[in-house]
Parts: structure tokens; C-alpha cells; sequence
């Protein structure tokens, strides 16, 4: 049996994923939800409107009754599902990807996204041609979702200080990025009363501020402005809205594992300890924080699916990616960018004092992240070379095969290499006490990957 879906939904460049695709995989999750209650929304890429017509029809077609929630962040459509008691809901969006890119995300009646197991049965009704077409008279009605957004906001202000929040005035940077957060976060921002500018505001599906991914690399004029307009801090979202990447007050950008921990560290002082989720590609700050404050880390594989399912299953306190992910079950067990935000204000209201100042004060590590393309068919190959390399060469102490290899160098220093599950990419993931010493071997097993993948005609 083939496979469709890759770490989160199915994705492709619009070509690829084609209408004609769309509307078989519609009816493939429609048969699945067994003519269930089903909300679709779609983000701002250019192709959107399309993959979203396509899986309204499809969805219809096999008998569902559809809700459409139109322009959206996912992390509200999730939510809406489970307020609004549906069977399931389908997202249209590439997340963080380029452009060109697009997908179908699969939601269940919980809110999460549907674990690999349940991906297997859609595949199933896909690859094997189990479809269920309805008969004229008993196709799925197409409605007007209500609209979520008071409640979203509610669910979110339930869970921080708001009083204490409020008293402050922050004054916030938001940068959607050219998409769909631009629908959310200001409103959340007025309610909480802090002041706030806005920039990359338009929803545009080219993402011509700054691409659909906010990294370090990618927000350099945000920084700038965050820096030299006296802001508290900057929050970046990517294409959907369910990641958040901080700049401090300074004008430094931080990685979602520092200001994860910030968040981490709130959290379990507030609950009194709990487990914390987080991919093997995290930082060991979040390690140290746990166990300073009477908690545990319970590591996955890279991929927010898996974070959020194991988030339930363990009962933790809180899920976190180093991408800027960050999942808080009290509001919902997925990642929300619009949660982080008001977690983080949250945090530095009851600290005191400002970002840059807080994270000044986490354990001092350098992390550096690089990758590489790879054609997606030798990209499994690729990596076992690469870890049988590292198992003859490298002097290591400690090696986890959670996700790829990730060899630790001594106690403070490790290594992670792992294949994209969306992207034709390897991924390069070091930690080190020093900037040089991280470079210096993100560098080096890069060339390492490099070579590997020009013998293999990758």
C-alpha cells in the first residue's frame, strides 16, 4: 500500500497535488468520517481557495455534511471542532512551507490532528478503492460555520493573568508573516491591552515579507524594529498561526526551545511539576528546567502530530517543538501560536522583568540548525549511511534513534540528523556549550551529508 501523509498531512507542490488528487483523498477522508459532521477552512496561499473547493466537493460527495469555516488559522478550526462537538474537520494549508507548496491536514473529533494509525485507514480507502460514493438523494449539506473567534479568545484569557497582563501595557511587534494570524492575533492583543504594531499584516499567499517560516535567519528587519521602536517583545507566526517565534527587547531572536523553557519554567512552577513533551530535536534546557522544578521531559520524534497525541496519553502539562510550537491542553492539545503568545506575556508579567533578561538567565547553550536538499527516495538511505559513519567515527557516549541518529559528544554537546517528513530536505540539528563548536560541526556534517548524497545521485 502506498502512503500519503508525511509528519503532518499531506503536502505537495500545487502540481503535484493536484484538484483531481484532492477530491479522491475528500472521498477517501469522507468514507473514513462515515458521513459525519465536518468543518473545512483553508489558509492564505494563492492555491487554497482551489484544494478547498475540491475537498468541500469530496466530502459532500461521500456523504458528509460540511461546515465551512472559510480563512482561518488552524489552531481556531481545531478548536472549533471540539467546542462545537464535530466529527472532524479538514485544515488546507502547507504550514511553514514555500509557496508553491500546499496541503490537506486531518483533524479528529478531538481537535488533534489523526495519529499515523488512523492515517492508515484513509490510505487504505484511497490505495485500495474502498470509497463510499452516496447516491443524489444523500449527499452531504454544505453550512456556514459559526463563528469561533469570541470563544477562542475566552478559552485562551482563561488560562493567563489577564488582570496582571492588562496592568502592564506591553507594547508587542506582531508579524504574521503574510498570513492567517493576522485574523486573530490583534484581537487578542486589545484584549489583553497591550499596545501593538503590525507588520507583514496583509494576508498574501506569496509571503513577500519574509517567507511563511520565521527563523532567525528570515527575521533579521523584524528584529530591527523590535529593537529600535522600544517594543517588549516580537512574536512571528508562520503561514497557519500555530507557531510563535519570539524576538526579545533587545532585538535578538530566540529559537521555540529558549522561549519553550521561559514557558516550561511558568508552567510547572504554577502546576507544581508534570511532564513535559518535546522532540528529540529539543534542547537540553528544557531537560534542566524540568528538572529543576519537580518535572520530567517524555521525548518523541520530530513532528507536532506525535507531540500532541503523547501529550494526552501521558496527561502532561505541557507539549513544546523548537520550531516555536506549544501545546497547553488546558485550552487545547495542539500547537497555537496565539496561546504561546499570551503564555509568554504571561511568564514575563509574573517574572518581572524583561525577555531578554529572562532568558539571559537559562542555562547557556548554542544551538545551529542547517539542511540539505535530498530527493525524498534516498533521503532513508542517506540518513543510515550517515549513522553508520558516526557509530565508526565519532568518539560518542550516548546515541538515541527516536528519530534519525542523535549522538551526544559529551554531556553538553549533540548532534541530530533526520529526514524531513514534509520537505526533500535532511536536517541538521547541533548543541553546543560555544557558538564555534556548534558551527563547527553543523559544518562539517553537512559536508559529510553532501558527499554522501552526490555518491548516492541525490
Amino acid at each position: 500500500m502506498g502512503r500519503l501523509f508525511g509528519t503532518n498531512g499531506i503536502r505537495g507542490r500545487i502540481n503535484e497535488l493536484t484538484p483531481e488528487l484532492a477530491v479522491k483523498v475528500a472521498l477517501s477522508i469522507g468514507t473514513y468520517f462515515d458521513g459525519g459532521e465536518v468543518i473545512v477552512g483553508y489558509d492564505g496561499r494563492v492555491t487554497s481557495p482551489i484544494l478547498f473547493r475540491a475537498v468541500i466537493s469530496g466530502l459532500m460527495a461521500s456523504g458528509c455534511n460540511v461546515y465551512n469555516s472559510g480563512l482561518t488559522t488552524t489552531p481556531l478550526l481545531q478548536f472549533s471542532i471540539k467546542t462545537l462537538k464535530l466529527d472532524g474537520g479538514v485544515m488546507i494549508t502547507a504550514s511553514h512551507n514555500p509557496p508553491e507548496f500546499n496541503g490537506i491536514k486531518v483533524i479528529g473529533v478531538d481537535g488533534v490532528e489523526i495519529d499515523r494509525p488512523e492515517e492508515e485507514k484513509i490510505e487504505d480507502i484511497f490505495f485500495n478503492n474502498k470509497i463510499s460514493r452516496r447516491p443524489w438523494n444523500e449527499v452531504g449539506r454544505l453550512r456556514e460555520a459559526p463563528n469561533m473567534l469570541d470563544e477562542y479568545i475566552k478559552s485562551i484569557k482563561r488560562n493567563v493573568n489577564v488582570k496582571g497582563i492588562s496592568s502592564m501595557g506591553y507594547k508587542v511587534l506582531i508579524d504574521p508573516g503574510n498570513g492567517v494570524s493576522t485574523l486573530t492575533i490583534p484581537k487578542l492583543m486589545t484584549e489583553l491591552n497591550c499596545e501593538y504594531d503590525v507588520v507583514n499584516g496583509e494576508i498574501n499567499g506569496r509571503f513577500p515579507g519574509r517567507g511563511a517560516e520565521p527563523t532567525p535567519q528570515t527575521l533579521i528587519e523584524v528584529a530591527k524594529i523590535v529593537k529600535n521602536g522600544g517594543y517588549d517583545l516580537g512574536v512571528s507566526y508562520d503561514g497557519d498561526g500555530d507557531r510563535a517565534i519570539f524576538t526579545d527587547d533587545e532585538g535578538t531572536v530566540h529559537w521555540g526551545d529558549k522561549t519553550g523553557a521561559i514557558i516550561e519554567e511558568h508552567i510547572l512552577r504554577k502546576k507544581g511539576g508534570g511532564i513535559i513533551v518535546t522532540p528529540i530535536s529539543s534542547s537540553k534546557i528544557v531537560e534542566e528546567i524540568a528538572e529543576k522544578y519537580g518535572g520530567r521531559v517524555q521525548w518523541t520524534v520530530v513532528g507536532s502530530v506525535v507531540v500532541s497525541h503523547e501529550l494526552k496519553r501521558v496527561g502532561g502539562v505541557m507539549g513544546m517543538e523548537d520550531n516555536g510550537g506549544i501545546m497547553y491542553p488546558e485550552h487545547q492539545y495542539v500547537r497555537d501560536g496565539a496561546m504561546a503568545t499570551a503564555l509568554m506575556l504571561d511568564a514575563i508579567h509574573e517574572k518581572g522583568m524583561k525577555l531578554s533578561k529572562i532568558i539571559s538567565m537559562l542555562p547557556r547553550y548554542y544551538s545551529v540548525k542547517r539542511k540539505v536538499e535530498c530527493k525524498n527516495e534516498i533521503k532513508h538511505d542517506v540518513i543510515k549511511r550517515i549513522t553508520a559513519k558516526i557509530e565508526v567515527f565519532e568518539n560518542y557516549y550516548r546515541k538515541e534513534k527516536i528519530d534519525g541518529i542523535k549522538a551526544w559528544l559529551n554531556k553538553d554537546t549533540w548532534i541530530l540528523i533526520r529526514a524531513s517528513g514534509t520537505e526533500p530536505i535532511i536536517r541538521i540539528y547541533v548543541e553546543a556549550k560555544s557558538t564555534e563548536e556548534a558551527e563547527g560541526l553543523a559544518l562539517k556534517y553537512e559536508d559529510e551529508l553532501k558527499s554522501i548524497i552526490r555518491e548516492m545521485g541525490g
